[in-house]
């Protein structure tokens, strides 16, 4: 502030600024608060002087009290002037700010809505994340639904699944953020500590069976188990089968195979011990250019606008067969996968992805275990099977079993 435009406020505080000056000073003033500021400890000063004056002046018989009255009346005036001035500058700041922000967030709704729904982006995130899930946790499936919010964030939640017998039981809950695309590490948040530790499966050797510790606290577990009930049961087997080979295996037991576990290379293994699992579910992992479309239907809704509903179908298999669909369906997933590898990353742990999906391309999809639930006395039948090496108990529940 200038020294000059000091002597203006002073004079303006003191009367003595012509009234051209005055009018122009008073428009800088209400756009100005720092002046104000200025301007309001003068003229408080002044009113401290003011007050002895009118002391004085109550004391002097002979003096007049009106001119002081008068420029006391005055600069009560200025005071409030400056006052509004200053009060109308915070709200204008204020209004300024708010519509600012309500403006930023009208536009990044906008943004954040075009981004997330154009090129089916949510729907491949969906695919992505599930699909990770699926080919590392066994007999683990997440439906997700997606929560687009403000600000370009996105967040992708839904319950996480176990098949035990005929039921799919809820044993958790997962949830992953985004920001325009980026996405957080996903969260499992587990009904039980138990769920969330994977069973091991042990590799089968070259002598053709599979080496591992001694699994009879696991069979004596299994026959405590009371009749009436179903159990989840993860299975080593004695060699590595192709897919047909175990579901013809399987196929004369009375229990459901939900999981089926791929050799992926020596980078997913360590000795005979499968440290980082790869392989699918029994329901193969179906995509959206995988359906096929029977029908479609339009409806209006407007003068101008329709909504159209399509019916599509998915690819039939045989209960215990199909096994090249169901092997070329797992490569295509795990393609999938390595095209988002960020996203990838976010939703599991996956070692050398690239050189499993090379492995398997080169050498075939072999399986060394496999997951299947069903009645307890139908998994105790699997003790005198010879391709089974090792079981290991999984979840239990009461009678739920429909043939």
């Amino acid at each position: 502030m200038s020294e000059e435009f000091k002597e203006k406020l002073r004079q303006y505080s003191e009367g003595t600024l012509p009234e051209e000056e005055r009018e122009e000073l008073e428009s800088e003033l209400a756009k100005l608060e720092a002046y104000q500021l200025y301007l309001e400890e003068q003229m408080e000063q002044e009113e401290q002087d003011g007050q002895v004056t009118r002391s004085w002046t109550k004391t002097d018989p002979q003096g007049s009290a009106a001119p002081v009255f008068k420029k006391a009346k005055k600069k009560r005036r200025e005071k409030s002037i400056i006052r509004r001035g200053k009060w109308k500058a915070r709200i204008n700041n204020t209004l300024t700010v708010f519509s600012v922000f309500l403006i930023f967030t009208v536009i990044s709704g906008i943004i954040t809505t075009v981004f997330y729904n154009t090129s089916d982006r949510i729907d491949t995130y969906r695919d992505v994340v599930s699909s990770a899930i699926a080919v590392t946790r066994p007999n683990t499936t997440v439906h997700l639904s997606a929560d687009v919010h403000n600000f370009y964030r996105m967040e992708l939640s839904g319950n996480v699944l176990k098949q035990v017998g005929s039921e799919s039981i809820q044993v958790g809950n997962y949830t992953q953020k985004f920001l325009l695309g980026l996405a957080n590490i996903g969260m499992f948040n587990w009904m039980d500590e138990q769920n969330g530790a994977g069973k091991v499966f042990y590799y089968p050797s070259a002598e053709g069976n599979a080496g591992g510790g001694d699994d009879n606290s696991q069979w004596k577990r299994l026959t405590k188990l009371p009749e009436g009930t179903v159990a989840e049961a993860y299975l080593s087997l004695d060699r590595l089968y192709t897919t047909d080979e175990l579901l013809k295996q399987l196929e004369p037991l009375s229990l459901q195979p939900v999981w089926f576990g791929a050799d992926a290379g020596p980078s997913t293994r360590e000795n005979d011990v499968v440290v980082y699992p790869l392989g699918f579910p029994y329901q193969p992992m179906w995509h959206k250019d995988d359906m096929k479309t029977t029908q479609v239907t339009k409806e209006k809704t407007g003068w101008f606008s329709s909504v159209s509903s399509y019916t599509s179908v998915a690819p039939s298999v045989e209960a215990y067969g199909s096994g090249v669909l169901r092997d070329a369906n797992f490569l295509k997933t795990l393609k999938l996968l390595l095209e988002h590898p960020r996203l990838t990353r976010s939703a599991a742990h996956i070692n050398q992805l690239d050189t499993s999906v090379a492995y398997l391309e080169q050498n075939g999809v072999k399986l060394y275990g496999a997951v299947v639930t069903g009645p307890v006395k139908e998994l105790l039948k699997l003790r005198e099977a010879s391709w089974v090496s090792h079981l290991q108990v999984g979840e239990v529940r009461l009678w739920n079993w429909t043939e």
